[in-house]
């Protein structure tokens, strides 16, 4: 943190107060899949019958 002039310079993993591990992407990746083939399953097999 490097403050110059009366203006303050983070960085982001200083702003954020940790590290970001993409585990939010992957959960919402694979929820949003499930979700698909969930509604798509809903859809077609009652249009089978």
């Amino acid at each position: 943190m490097q403050q110059d002039d009366q203006q303050l310079h983070m960085t982001t993993d200083d702003a954020r107060g940790g590290s970001s591990t993409n585990v939010v992407r992957w959960v919402l990746g694979i929820s949003l899949v499930l979700a698909v083939i969930a509604m798509s399953v809903v859809w077609i097999i009652p249009a089978l019958s």
